[in-house]
Order: C-alpha cells, then structure tokens, then sequence
C-alpha cells in the first residue's frame, strides 16, 4: 500500500504550471512539465528519427539488393549501417518506450504527474540535443562513425583524418548523452511508481504494464553506468590518448565489450519488458478475459530482471572467453527463457476461448507475439555454444535481433499507439487504414529478416557491401520485404496526422477497458484527476462485476474535450 498522503508530486510543490489549454498545440514545443506533454513529445520525436534509421537501412538493403558494392561508397555504407542501428536503438526505440512510460504510468497508477516534472523535461530535451550531435556528424571530417553500433576498439579508436571532432567523437558524445537522459527517466519512473500510487493501488493492483516498466528501468539504474563509462573512457582514449582500451598503448580492448555488453545485452530486456506490458494489457481487452496468472506474470518481470545482470557473456563467446564462462553463461542465458516462457503461455491462455475482436492493436498485438516466439526460439539456439561459435557475425544473429527489435517490438509499439491513441488525442482512428498498415507491416517484417536466417547458415557475414553470388536470391527477397516495410509506414503517417486532425470525438473508454486511464475523459485534463482513485480490486476484472475503484463519479475534473 501506498503513500498517496500526498498527492502532490515529490519535488513540486502547488499545483503544476499550466502549459496552455488543452487545445494548444504550442505545448508540444515547450519546455512542458505535464508528463502526457512529454509523453507526447517523446513519441512524436523519436517517430521522426525512426524515419531517418529507416532510410539508412533502405540505403543498406539497396546496396545488398545485388552481389557488387554499385550504389554508394565502402565508407558510406559502413556509416549507414552504423547510424542505422544507432538511431534505432537509441533514438527510436528508447526514447519513444519512455514516451509511453512517461504518458500512461501515472494515469495507470492514479497519479497527477511524475515525481520531478521538472527533471522529466530535461530528460526529453537532451533527446533532440543527442539527436542533433548525432546527424552533425555527417559534417565532420571523414564523415560519420564507421565502427558500426557497439564501436569495438581498436576499429573505433582509428582516426585517419586525425581531426579532434571526428564522427567517432560526436557519436560517443551522442551515447554519453543518450545515457544520461535514460538513467535521470529511469530515476523519475522508479521514484514515481514506488512513492506515487494512489490509495488502494498496492504492489499486485498494479497494472502489469506498469510492473514492465518499473522492472525494465530497474535495468536502466544498473546497467547503463556501465555503457556511460565505457562511452567515456573509449573518448579519452580517441581523443586525450588514454590507453583503457588500445592494444598498441597496452589496453584491453576485451575490457570495452565487457562495458558494452554488461549494459547492452540487458537493454534488450529494458526493451521487451514494456512490451509484454503491452502485450498485457491489449490481449485482456480484445479477448474479454482477466489475464491469465496475473501474479505470476508480474513477478516474472522481476525474475527477468535479475537474470539479466548474468547474461551479456554469451556476446563474447568468440571472443577469447574461457570454456568455463562459456557453459556458465550458456546456461544462465537459458535459464531467462522461463519466465519468458511463462509470460508466452500466460498470453496464450488468455485468448484461448475468448471473444476475440481484431483490431488494430489486438492485430498488432497478435502479430508482435507470434514474431517474438519465433525470435525467442532462435534466442535459445544463439544461446547455445556450439551454434553461437558457428553463426558468429553472420546475419543469423541480424535476423534473429530484428525480429527481436522489429518483429516482437515494433509491432507491439504500433499495437500500444493503436490502443491509447483514442486516449491521448480524444479522437478515433481509421481502422481500415490500421488493418492495411498491419498487413504491410507483417508482411515486409518477414520478408525482410526471415530471409537472413538462411543467409547466416550458409555462412554470409554481416556489414558488408559485397557479397558472393551464391547468396543474391535471398538477398533480393529481404531487400524487397525492407522497401514494403518502408512504404508500410505511409498509411499509419496517413491515418494518425488525418484522424487527430478530422476524426471523430473518442468517449472515455471506446474499447470498455478496465484501468484507471480509462475512468476519464479523452484526453485526460492536465492533472488527470479531480480527486485520486481509490483503488479497490485487481486488474483485468474482465467477466466480473467488482469495480475497479470505489468512487469513479469522483475523478474527472471539468474539461472541454477537443
């Protein structure tokens, strides 16, 4: 149980400053302490850099699309593919997770904001900054990094044009800066779920999003020092001359993959979790079932947590590592598929027997689940010594990450906007278009990384330019799946911008949920509650008749909707 003794958040004292009426739009570019605002924020903007990673990755599969190296130079390539996963890891995926943390969990949770607005803001506002210095690269001498995502010493300490602001420099500044705005959210998220919720919302009557999230940014507090520091230490020794990791200045280049993996293998879990939060809390709605083993579902995000400070090994199989630590780190890295597995079952048993509606998000939902299963399987066999050695920088291990980062998490990212758009803009969406969006999206998602399982056994290596012809059919079908995934984007672009625009006025709950978000109006007012919730049952009383809180009439605050 909660302290909901104050309802003001910790940190802010009085009521919140208004940033405007709610129909201001002005909002969205302002230094705004409401964390819907931000919320908001954060989706659009890293939208519109998910939008630059996906013409660096249209670039890279149209340079694979034939054998030779014939669209763009050696050094571009390399550059494209290095921004590409950059940017969609930390200037997509990240910040627009955080977005929906920072809009759905304090209405989930019956709070009027997070604990620090104000450090809320900041935390966004270096997004853009980071943003910025990243594509600034492209101005420096030698262009952008070439050293590709993880920048593995001594490749990434090369520096032939021997200018101190290389592309090098401003992408390790960029990642510096991109840890400092997670782990201030991360301090915000925990602090608002532990100290914020409101009367009656104990631990196990929270919604298992809001459990997602809380266990994804547990990882951020203690993984993400790691990569910061090694981000800074690899920058010394780029541009002070410091030998941390420089073989030839007797440093220890294996030193920098244990920084970078410690954090970077359990990001992908500071990923998923929120997924499967999402997953959570859509298939309960669309199915009209409570969700199957609540509890069991909820701590296993915990459990996932703790297994993911013993896992970033099996990155470094091939890299010099003792059999011990390998059969040590194989079998921890199995041991995760557990709770996972229970969250998998947990899901199926929900919609099994339920009345089913397919919409958007459930479709979404639906094709996220089947994608991760499937990337979940392949999990298990990288996870494996033997097969990890053999597929080893080939583009099995490409394949099985996208249908991770891709399949499972965009997919479950589009079912969330499809789900809480209503919420958040007070107006419906055009299912057509949805469905139509889903379709493409499915199909050129497989099209697109199914092809590079193949293409790893039979041995093709990753982050080239040119290949051997034997591997061009493949090549052709996922470069044909990535330009459907790229125009699959133009009618969700369509029916999001015209729906806020023009669609028609949503009601509070137009998909009868069960939450406390759904309780009041589309949007929600700026301080979401008249008065705080009184929490007095479990999640996902779907089939019941208990309510959710004891005095619903008692929450909405007088507001015009849209």
């Amino acid at each position: 149980m909660t302290n909901l003794s104050s309802v003001e958040p910790i940190g802010s004292l009085g009521k919140q400053p208004s940033p405007g009426a709610p129909e201001d739009w002005k909002r969205f570019f302002s230094f705004s302490t409401d964390h819907k605002v931000i919320g908001i924020q954060y989706i659009v903007t890293s939208f519109f850099f998910f939008l630059i990673g996906g013409i660096f990755a249209m670039i890279v599969r149209g340079e694979l699309i034939t054998p030779e190296a014939d669209l763009v130079d050696r050094t571009v390539y390399n550059a494209m593919f290095t921004l590409h996963g950059t940017v969609m890891l930390f200037l997509w995926t990240f910040p627009v997770l955080a977005g929906l943390a920072n809009y759905l969990v304090p209405l989930m949770i019956g709070a009027r904001d997070m604990a620090f607005p104000r450090l809320n803001a900041l935390a966004f506002w270096m997004v853009p900054v980071f943003g910025i210095v990243l594509m600034g690269s492209f101005l420096a001498p030698g262009g952008p990094a070439q050293a590709g995502w993880w920048s593995y010493p001594p490749v990434s300490l090369q520096n032939p044009t021997g200018a101190l602001i290389s592309g090098q420099f401003l992408w390790l500044l960029a990642v510096a800066l991109s840890g400092v705005s997670s782990i201030l959210g991360a301090v915000n998220i925990v602090t608002t779920i532990i100290r914020m919720r409101s009367p009656g919302m104990t631990f196990f009557r929270m919604p298992v999003f809001v459990w997602a999230v809380l266990s994804a940014q547990i990882i951020q507090l203690f993984g993400l020092p790691a990569l910061t520091a090694g981000a800074i230490m690899l920058l010394f020794d780029l541009t002070l001359g410091t030998s941390f990791f420089d073989p030839a200045k007797g440093g220890d280049p294996i030193l920098f993959q244990h920084f970078f993996w410690f954090y970077s293998h359990p990001a992908v879990y500071v990923i998923i979790l929120p997924i499967f939060g999402i997953f959570s809390e859509i298939f309960p709605v669309y199915a009209r079932k409570p969700l199957f083993g609540y509890k069991v579902v909820a701590i296993s995000s915990l459990i996932i947590v703790g297994l993911s400070a013993i896992v970033w090994v099996h990155h470094m199989f091939a890299s010099g590592t003792p059999g011990w630590m390998r059969m040590l780190f194989m079998f921890s890295t199995m041991l995760i598929s557990v709770p996972t597995g229970i969250k998998v079952f947990a899901w199926v048993a929900t919609i099994w027997g339920g009345k089913l509606r397919l919409t958007s998000a459930m479709l979404f939902g639906l094709g996220g689940l089947v994608m991760f299963v499937f990337a979940g399987i392949t999990g298990i066999m990288l996870a494996a010594v033997p097969v990890d050695i053999h597929v080893n920088n080939t583009y099995f291990v490409v394949g099985h990450f996208h249908y991770v980062i891709y399949g499972a998490t965009v997919m479950g990212i589009y079912a969330a906007f499809y789900h809480w758009f209503p919420k958040m803009t007070g107006r419906m969406y055009n299912e057509g278009l949805g469905k139509l969006h889903f379709a493409l999206t499915f199909i050129g998602a497989n099209l697109n990384f199914f092809p590079m399982h193949p293409l790893g056994l039979q041995g093709m290596p990753r982050r080239v330019a040119s290949y051997d012809p034997e591997f061009a059919f493949w090549n052709v079908v996922a470069s044909i799946g990535a330009f459907l995934l790229g125009m699959s984007t133009l009618p969700f672009i369509l029916n999001m911008v015209g729906s806020w625009v023009q669609g028609e006025k949503a009601p509070a709950n137009p998909w009868r949920a069960i939450g406390i978000e759904w309780l009041v109006s589309s949007p929600p007012s700026h301080e979401n509650f008249e008065q705080l919730p009184v929490v007095i049952a479990e999640p996902y009383g779907y089939g019941k008749s208990e309510p959710l809180v004891s005095n619903p009439d008692a929450l909405e605050v007088i507001h015009e909707p849209n």
